[in-house]
């Protein structure tokens, strides 16, 4: 038998002979070797010893109880299948979750590991995709063309040497034939190495274009091949062309307050614990109290659901109102974006050199559908949110009166539409209370009765201080003579008459011989910034009446202020003795407290509808006049006309009524007879505030202004006899 293993050793002997041991296959040992003999009881019998100890430990041992399988047994296949289960992987791991607040269970990890993903952007020469580009360019016949090999140097190198022999020859048969007897001036070497140079081109040639392949005599007389199209990929794949700038990325930073943590500690003792078992066990059992109560009223519960239902249906609808709203006011802002970078940033360059003289810049116009056909009948701003502004709409024409007002609140964020409407009619003398926390559809209070009102439409309305038992209260005055004092109870209106207005002096006799007096019809009315039991009432006949709460039957004060009907009156919000009035006899005068005459008189060709002493300056004020102009006078400036003269409506379509300032920014709102409130920034000239002088550094704005009016007002109390004002723009420290 062959043998499966053989080892190579080296003899012991001094000779060196080589011996081989042969393994058959029965695992039996062979020696076979050429070496010389030795003699048996010589160093060779030693020799012999040690191989035979090796051999044995060679052999194969086999132990005794070894199952003993047969030759079937030993040919059969055993198949081992090889799953991609991981059995080292760890199963159903949880973590705690800090904001779901309870554990969660770890997906396990995938046996895939992605080492590296590259989107490809090229296709198969061989795919349907490949087929369909090839169609779409033109071209015909499949697979592509390949195109010709391009030429290397060696082409380039034979083709210059070809043709420079061409031409040699040329000129050699050009030669021949005019001199037959001339010769080639080559030598042999210059031909040999010619030759020479041939070959070596044409082995390079033959080498890169390889057997069987023809290549043509020269580079121009080899057919342009065309390129091997290129298919790209139409999922991933981009034009260098059509790449744009990427821009750098940024990291933005931000840190938020971490939400609030304490520590808390307590002791679980077992009164603890029992007190928690007998709570819940009462809870338990109210609880199925409640269900059997529900089972006995099961109409009653239909109809709680119903009025959950609509509960909550109103809540939601609130909801949607409230976000359709911002949404709104968004939307607008967007709009008028211009608009309100001017009302917040603008300022008139020309103010700059024009010392004297301001102008108004028009903002926003603020109307309402309904109300486009009544007249503005009052303004006013919130004293908490310098935004928002209540507007009355009415109508002053006595022959033809609406069916009924309204009173809108807006906003300058949404100029679009106003936030609050609620319908008021006032004309019949009742009062109407709204409360835009509740529903405003319907009042909170109303008068009612006879008595319980005024006889003739109310004029106007303000708020008084709140009482001693914290009841709110406010006045009311109308053309029927009389001032009340309406106290919101808990359940009812509560009226008390103030005053009753009689003219001076003016009585008439009656039917049967008694003496009557004639009533005054009230206009407006005004109370003290500083004391709240004063007030001026203004009346038709032109009269302004200084009224105290205490004194119900006497006047404090009577002012014979204008000729016909005294349309508003305001206080000045830096000495409370000094107030304003304007009427519809074309005049605005400025009076100071128990003084009989007015300090300044000024006629503005128009009936005056409103007139407001500005909330930033003591020498400053505004009106507005049926000729749709607004003026702004400054007495510190001028103290004979105004300063800014601008119309705001034309002057045969619409009038001016009423007037408001805002009281932190720097613009106005003005109204007209057909329901448009407009908005009306002031430059910086209307606004001038006073420079402290370099001793009095130290003087808040309030004090300076004050005395910026004291210095104004000497001057007018004590003219010298015969002295005469000049008419010169006072100087202004600004």
């Amino acid at each position: 038998m062959a043998s499966s293993v053989i080892e190579a050793f080296e003899a012991p002997n001094d000779d060196r002979a080589e011996s081989i041991i042969a393994s058959d296959n029965d695992g039996q040992l062979v020696k076979t070797g050429a070496g010389k003999a030795k003699s048996a009881g010589g160093e060779g019998a030693g020799d012999a010893d040690d191989l035979d100890a090796w051999i044995k430990s060679r052999q194969l041992l086999k132990p005794d109880d070894q199952l003993e399988l047969t030759e079937g047994e030993l040919a059969e296949e055993i198949t081992k299948v090889l799953t991609p289960t991981n059995t080292n992987v760890v199963l159903n791991l949880v973590v705690y979750s800090f904001k779901e607040g309870t554990f969660v269970k770890i997906p396990p990890a995938g046996n895939t590991v992605t080492i590296v993903q590259y989107a490809g952007n090229s296709i198969h020469v061989d795919s349907d995709e490949a087929k369909a580009q090839m169609e779409e360019t033109g071209e015909i016949g499949y697979p592509l063309p390949t195109s010709a090999p391009r030429p290397s140097e060696i082409d380039l190198l034979r083709a210059q040497k070809l043709a420079a022999l061409e031409g040699e020859e040329a000129e050699e048969a050009e030669g021949e034939e005019g001199e037959p007897g001339q010769k080639d001036e080559r030598g042999p070497e210059e031909a040999e190495e010619e030759g020479e140079e041939e070959e070596a081109m044409d082995e390079g040639e033959g080498e890169r274009t390889g057997e069987g392949e023809e290549v043509t005599d020269t580079p121009a007389a080899m057919p342009v091949a065309s390129r091997k199209r290129k298919l790209i990929n139409q999922f991933n794949f981009c034009e260098r062309a059509a790449l744009t700038y990427t821009n750098p990325k940024r990291n933005v930073d931000t840190q938020t307050i971490p939400p609030p943590r304490c520590q808390y500690g307590s002791n679980v003792l077992q009164w603890i614990i029992y007190d928690s078992y007998a709570d819940d066990f009462q809870k338990q059992k109210e609880k199925e109290k409640k269900e059997d109560k529900k089972v006995h009223r099961k109409d009653e519960v239909k109809q709680s659901k119903m009025d959950q239902k609509s509960i909550m249906a109103k809540i939601l609808n609130d909801k949607y109102l409230k976000c359709w709203q911002i949404l709104e006011r968004m939307i607008n802002q967007n709009i008028y974006k211009d608009i309100a970078n001017d009302y917040r940033y603008w300022e008139d360059p020309a103010d700059e050199y024009r010392e004297a003289e301001g102008t108004l810049l028009p903002l926003w116009k603020f109307q309402y559908d309904r109300t486009k056909k009544l007249s503005v009948t009052d303004l006013m701003f919130n004293p908490n949110y310098y935004d928002l502004f209540a507007v009355c709409f009415g109508s002053h024409d006595f022959l033809k009166q609406p069916n009924e007002g309204s009173l809108c609140l807006f906003t300058i964020k949404n100029p679009s539409y106003p936030d609050y409407i609620m319908a008021v009619g006032l004309y019949d003398g009742n009062v109407a209370v709204y409360s835009l926390k509740d529903n405003i559809t319907n009042p909170l209070y109303v008068s009612m009765g006879i008595t319980q009102k005024h006889a003739e439409l109310v004029w106007q309305v303000k708020w008084g201080p709140d009482m001693t038992d914290g009841e709110i209260n406010f006045y009311s005055v109308s053309s029927g003579g009389r001032v009340f004092h309406w106290v919101l109870m808990p359940n009812k209106l509560m009226v008390t008459t103030i005053i009753t207005m009689y003219l001076e002096n003016a009585h008439i006799e009656g039917p049967d011989g008694t003496e009557l007096r004639l009533m005054s019809c009230g206009s407006c009315m005004r109370f003290h910034p500083t004391d709240p039991e004063v007030f001026l009432l203004g009346t038709e006949e032109g009269c302004i009446y200084k009224c105290s709460i205490a004194y119900s039957s006497k006047y404090l004060m009577t002012y014979r202020a204008h000729n016909l009907t005294v349309y508003r009156i305001d206080y000045n919000r830096f000495n409370s003795n000094i107030f304003i009035s304007c009427s519809g006899d074309w005049r605005v005068k400025v009076w100071e407290d128990m003084r009989p005459e007015p300090l300044f008189i000024f006629d503005l060709g128009s009936a005056v509808g409103d007139v407001k002493w500005a909330p930033y300056s003591s020498t400053v004020f505004a009106a507005v006049t049926n000729e749709g102009k607004v003026y702004v006078f400054d007495l510190n400036v001028n103290k004979y006309r105004a300063i800014c003269v601008q119309a705001v409506v034309p002057k045969r379509k619409n009038k001016l009524t009423r007037l408001s300032f805002n009281e932190k920014l720097p613009f106005i709102i003005v109204g007209d007879d057909k329901g448009t409130i407009t908005s009306l920034k002031l430059s910086p000239n209307l606004r001038l505030m006073v420079k402290p002088p370099k001793k009095q550094l130290y003087l808040e704005q309030h004090t300076l202004q004050v005395q910026k009016l004291e210095r104004l007002l000497s001057l007018v109390r004590e003219l010298p006899e015969g002295a005469v004002v000049s008419d010169q723009p006072a100087t202004v420290k600004s």
